[in-house]
Protein backbone atom coordinates (compact mmCIF):
# COMPACT_ATOMS: atom_id res chain seq x y z
CA UNK A 1 0.00 0.00 0.00
CA UNK A 2 1.28 3.58 -0.90
CA UNK A 3 2.31 5.95 1.60
CA UNK A 4 -0.76 8.57 -0.05
CA UNK A 5 -3.48 5.80 -0.83
CA UNK A 6 -6.59 6.86 1.20
CA UNK A 7 -9.47 4.62 1.75
CA UNK A 8 -12.90 5.82 1.28
CA UNK A 9 -16.38 4.89 3.48
CA UNK A 10 -19.77 5.64 3.67
CA UNK A 11 -21.78 6.78 6.11
CA UNK A 12 -24.24 8.74 7.94
CA UNK A 13 -23.68 12.14 9.81
CA UNK A 14 -25.20 12.19 13.16
CA UNK A 15 -24.19 15.16 14.86
CA UNK A 16 -23.21 18.52 13.71
CA UNK A 17 -20.03 19.53 16.20
CA UNK A 18 -18.31 23.46 16.21
CA UNK A 19 -15.37 24.35 13.95
CA UNK A 20 -17.35 22.33 10.65
CA UNK A 21 -16.70 19.13 12.11
CA UNK A 22 -19.22 15.95 12.02
CA UNK A 23 -19.48 13.05 14.15
CA UNK A 24 -20.02 10.11 11.43
CA UNK A 25 -21.58 6.88 11.61
CA UNK A 26 -20.18 4.71 9.03
CA UNK A 27 -21.62 2.04 7.13
CA UNK A 28 -19.62 -0.95 8.95
CA UNK A 29 -20.61 0.25 12.54
CA UNK A 30 -17.53 2.23 13.05
CA UNK A 31 -18.05 6.25 14.32
CA UNK A 32 -15.42 9.00 13.55
CA UNK A 33 -15.13 12.72 13.61
CA UNK A 34 -15.09 14.19 10.20
CA UNK A 35 -13.96 17.50 8.76
CA UNK A 36 -15.12 18.83 5.68
CA UNK A 37 -12.70 18.93 2.87
CA UNK A 38 -11.77 22.31 0.94
CA UNK A 39 -14.00 21.47 -2.43
CA UNK A 40 -17.31 21.39 -0.77
CA UNK A 41 -16.29 24.66 1.59
CA UNK A 42 -14.88 26.40 -1.61
CA UNK A 43 -18.26 25.79 -3.11
CA UNK A 44 -20.53 26.12 -0.68
CA UNK A 45 -21.88 22.91 0.36
CA UNK A 46 -24.02 22.31 3.14
CA UNK A 47 -24.26 19.19 5.20
CA UNK A 48 -26.90 18.36 7.82
CA UNK A 49 -27.40 15.59 10.21
CA UNK A 50 -28.92 12.90 8.22
CA UNK A 51 -26.90 13.13 5.22
CA UNK A 52 -25.45 10.23 3.61
CA UNK A 53 -21.74 11.35 2.60
CA UNK A 54 -18.64 9.78 1.98
CA UNK A 55 -14.94 10.44 4.02
CA UNK A 56 -11.73 9.87 3.03
CA UNK A 57 -9.45 8.58 5.68
CA UNK A 58 -5.52 8.07 6.20
CA UNK A 59 -5.15 4.11 6.87
CA UNK A 60 -2.88 4.97 9.72
CA UNK A 61 -5.52 6.68 11.56
CA UNK A 62 -8.77 5.37 11.62
CA UNK A 63 -10.54 7.43 14.12
CA UNK A 64 -10.57 10.88 11.67
CA UNK A 65 -11.55 11.34 8.26
CA UNK A 66 -12.29 13.88 5.64
CA UNK A 67 -15.38 14.14 4.13
CA UNK A 68 -15.30 14.69 0.40
CA UNK A 69 -18.86 14.32 -1.28
CA UNK A 70 -22.36 14.33 0.18
CA UNK A 71 -25.06 12.13 -1.93
CA UNK A 72 -28.34 13.66 -2.89
CA UNK A 73 -31.62 13.15 -1.11
CA UNK A 74 -33.50 10.04 -2.30
CA UNK A 75 -36.83 11.66 -1.39
CA UNK A 76 -39.06 12.38 -3.95
CA UNK A 77 -40.20 15.87 -4.70
CA UNK A 78 -37.38 18.06 -3.94
CA UNK A 79 -38.80 21.56 -4.27
CA UNK A 80 -40.45 23.57 -2.66
CA UNK A 81 -43.16 22.49 -0.28
CA UNK A 82 -47.47 22.81 -0.87
CA UNK A 83 -48.65 26.60 -0.23
CA UNK A 84 -45.40 28.29 -0.28
CA UNK A 85 -45.19 31.23 -1.73
CA UNK A 86 -43.11 31.79 -4.76
CA UNK A 87 -39.44 32.64 -4.94
CA UNK A 88 -38.54 36.21 -5.03
CA UNK A 89 -41.35 37.30 -3.29
CA UNK A 90 -43.44 40.98 -3.97
CA UNK A 91 -40.91 42.82 -5.73
CA UNK A 92 -39.02 42.23 -8.96
CA UNK A 93 -35.46 43.17 -9.78
CA UNK A 94 -34.39 45.21 -13.07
Amino acid sequence: MAKEELIQFEGLVTEILPDARYRVQLDAGHEIVAYTAGKMKKNRIKTLAGDRVTIEMSPYDLEKGRLIFRHKDERPGGGAPRGAPPRGGQFRRR
